[in-house]
């Protein structure tokens, strides 16, 4: 049977600026480990920790443009495009313009503060 998921659940963002983060499906918020999928909007000039995760993660832009840097240089991800990043690669997300940006992140297996691994 379908399950509704009525509403999202505010989650803990890191990074130098305030940005929301909603799950919609996940640990937090629906209990799901194997995906998660929140809603993210993060302010112009907006810089997370660098991280080596231990999951695949799929970005959609929705508005504005997501900074995601990597090892081999960096992407800018533009509102209609979609980055993947894959798990034991070190990336580092920001927002370079002064729209910030809004996007979709579903990461698989679920995003977990155990497995993002951030830099110290």
């Amino acid at each position: 049977m379908p399950t509704l998921i009525a509403a999202p659940t505010r989650v803990e963002a890191a990074g130098n600026k305030p940005k929301l983060i909603d799950e919609y499906i996940g640990r937090v918020n629906s209990g799901h480990t194997d995906l998660s999928v929140a809603h993210m909007r993060s302010p112009g000039g907006w810089v997370e920790p660098g991280q080596t995760p231990r999951f695949d993660e799929y970005t959609l832009v929705l508005r504005g443009t997501l900074k995601v840097e990597h090892h081999g240089g960096e992407l800018l991800v533009q509102a209609g495009q979609a980055v993947v990043t894959q798990r034991g690669e070190w990336v580092r997300y920001s927002t370079p313009t002064d729209e910030g940006a809004e996007y979709v992140a579903i990461c698989l297996p679920a995003f977990s503060m155990d497995t993002v691994e951030r830099d110290e």
